[in-house]
């Protein structure tokens, strides 16, 4: 990914957002997700958080057909598959990954009461996500 070809906006809590660039993720669940944006080097209480935030229309209740432990599954595999790799080669290892699934698009730190959304956190350790209580 690199910042090379990408359009990086300073938040105004700190961190750098990086529009997504549209191309569909298939997950073991089966739903196929968008990323909306990725949120890097933002400060968090133990430190960086990186942030990826995901389009995913099929965790909509009364529409969809994924539930939160298949949304859970999703997560965790974006993690381990998607994010892994971006925070491992772009700058500094944050302290904390956050993936967030959203079944319409919501703008960050925005709430929405009509708006499914599911987030975990993780810190990386050898190579690997490792799930945190968030």
């Amino acid at each position: 990914m690199g910042d090379q070809g990408q359009i990086w906006q300073v938040q105004s809590g700190g961190g750098q957002t990086v529009p997504g660039d549209g191309l569909a993720v298939s997950l073991p669940s089966g739903q196929t997700v968008t990323l909306v944006e990725s949120i890097w080097n933002a400060p968090g209480p133990m430190g960086l958080v990186t942030r990826f935030r995901f389009l995913a229309p099929e965790i909509n209740p009364a529409t969809g057909s994924v539930g939160f432990d298949l949304a859970a599954q999703d997560i965790a595999w974006l993690c381990q598959n998607y994010a892994l790799e971006r925070v491992m080669t772009n700058g500094p290892l944050p302290a904390q990954v956050i993936v967030s699934l959203e079944d319409r698009p919501v703008a960050f730190g925005e709430a929405d009461p009509e708006a499914t959304q599911f987030f975990e956190a993780f810190r990386i350790e050898d190579g690997s996500c490792i799930w945190e209580v968030f």
